[in-house]
């Protein structure tokens, strides 16, 4: 027989590793999301970019994004099944990321960039916002 201390220990340690379903909904989802993008950002970047808008393209710098977006999107999906310490890790990184990213893309529309940048920030807003939110519930579940 187990103690009731080892059943409520059992219980919080079961607690402490769930992570809810609409989370890993998301990581999918993200992994998707990042795959349409990094998908033709890297195999043509001048003419993808050219259809959203942009005149000037660096190749090797558009690469670079598709990378990460690749790294991003597929750890996203690989990491779907861990436990809450791997999705708090994953969080940390997206939170880093799609901040940094919106607010380049703001800066670089401020500056004169295409149209499309402001909707692009506006996407990557919407994903910086989720990041937050989960990564803050994640911080309160403990």
């Amino acid at each position: 027989m187990t103690s009731s201390i080892e059943q409520q220990t059992s219980a919080q340690e079961q607690s402490a590793n769930t992570v809810p379903r609409a989370l890993r909904a998301w990581f999918i989802l993200h992994f998707w999301v990042d795959m349409i993008f990094a998908l033709p950002l890297f195999i043509a970047p001048r003419t993808f970019l050219g259809l959203l808008g942009w005149t000037a393209v660096d190749p090797v710098s558009a690469r670079i994004v598709a990378a990460a977006l690749f790294g991003i999107g597929i750890q996203s999906l690989l990491g779907k099944d861990e436990p809450r310490s791997t999705f708090r890790a994953m969080l940390t990184l997206k939170v880093i990321w799609s901040t940094s990213a919106t607010a380049g893309l703001v800066i670089s529309a401020l500056e004169g960039g295409p149209v499309m940048a402001w909707a692009l920030a506006a996407f990557w807003a919407i994903f910086s916002g989720a990041w937050w939110f989960w990564r803050i519930r994640l911080a309160r579940l403990g």
